[in-house]
């Protein structure tokens, strides 16, 4: 079975993970610090995607119908 998520994005994860640790990683337009692990991961897979690695594209949200 093939692989979810390349290497590369792996590594990107990686690397925002040590810049949260560390108190240096912030978010998008706000600036405010990210404490938050699961969104320390979502910013890395971001960045991946950004670059080019494969990460699968994001889940669109719900539309409602009426």
């Amino acid at each position: 079975m093939a692989r979810k998520y390349g290497r590369k994005a792996g590594k990107m994860v990686k690397s925002t993970m040590h810049r949260m640790k560390r108190g240096k990683l912030s978010s998008g337009r706000s600036g405010k610090k990210v404490r938050s692990r699961k969104q320390a991961i979502a910013i890395g897979l971001s960045e991946a995607r950004k670059k080019g690695a494969k990460v699968p594209r994001k889940r669109g949200g719900r539309r409602k119908t009426s």
